[in-house]
């Protein structure tokens, strides 16, 4: 049976990949590089320096394919991804029949971690159930830009028997601040949500490109830095074509324990 690897590498940093991750790469006969376009291709191009740097396996081969570029929103959210993911596994199936010999390994290498805010996992169950190609599945775990955020930016996420939440720039947009959230990690917010929020106290920890050579991070009071934050990630979304952010909000000072 074809066995498929999902690993996580990293936030953007080479040094990010764990011995479990680069056994991986090295277990397998194939490496599926996707290309997400030339404004894109600091993504595919950082993959390649992974496979560069720690693929010692002379029988192993790369395999690189085109992502299709999902559809702007319409007003069902839900039904443009869920096409979108639709597309994207009838080239999974293809790359795993045509790609793979019946006992071959194969590997998907995944931005950061794959159970965090990534579809690859969902996508290739789609393949599963579609039954026109049989596969072993394997998951190997990496570093999240949460993780790097908290690094860089010198903090443990959560304060003392506080919660911690993660969430996306549309839900905070259309929800608010969460109450019961003693620290709040948001992430795929490409319309800065952060300031349409009320409460300009809040404490924003903001990080781009996070790992890389060109990490930015900025943090402060929201009130004080969201503007710059705003202005500082649309300049460098214009410099590289693309942008990566994740940041973290919180009320300021230590929850006092009841």
């Amino acid at each position: 049976m074809r066995k498929l690897l999902v690993i996580g590498i990293g936030a953007g940093n080479p040094e990010h990949m764990t011995v479990q991750a680069i056994s991986g790469l090295n277990r397998a006969d194939v490496l599926f590089i996707p290309d997400k376009g030339a404004k894109k291709n600091d993504l595919s191009e950082l993959r390649r320096d992974i496979c560069d740097r720690f693929v010692t396996n002379p029988k192993s081969r790369r395999v690189e394919f085109d992502v299709p570029v999902r559809a702007e929103p319409s007003p069902s959210y839900r039904a443009t991804v869920d096409d979108w993911h639709e597309a994207i596994a009838e080239i999974y199936e293809g790359l795993i029949r045509d790609q793979l010999a019946e006992d071959g390994c194969g590997a998907f290498l995944i931005w950061g971690d794959p159970s965090l805010y990534d579809s690859a996992l969902r996508i290739l169950e789609r393949v599963r159930r579609r039954a026109n190609v049989d596969f072993a599945l394997e998951v190997i775990p990496g570093i999240t830009a949460v993780q790097a955020l908290a690094a860089s930016h010198k903090m443990a996420l959560n304060r003392i028997g506080d919660p911690v939440l993660i969430t996306t720039g549309r839900r905070l947009t259309q929800e608010g601040m969460p109450e019961n959230a003693g620290s709040t990690v948001v992430m795929l917010d490409g319309k800065c949500a952060f300031n349409t929020l009320d409460d300009k106290n809040l404490v924003i920890h903001w990080g781009a490109y996070l790992g890389t050579p060109d990490e930015i991070i900025l943090s402060g009071r929201l009130g004080d830095v969201g503007a710059e934050i705003e202005r500082v990630r649309e300049e460098a979304r214009q410099r590289k074509g693309w942008i990566m952010d994740t940041y973290l909000l919180r009320k300021p000072g230590e929850p006092e324990e009841s």
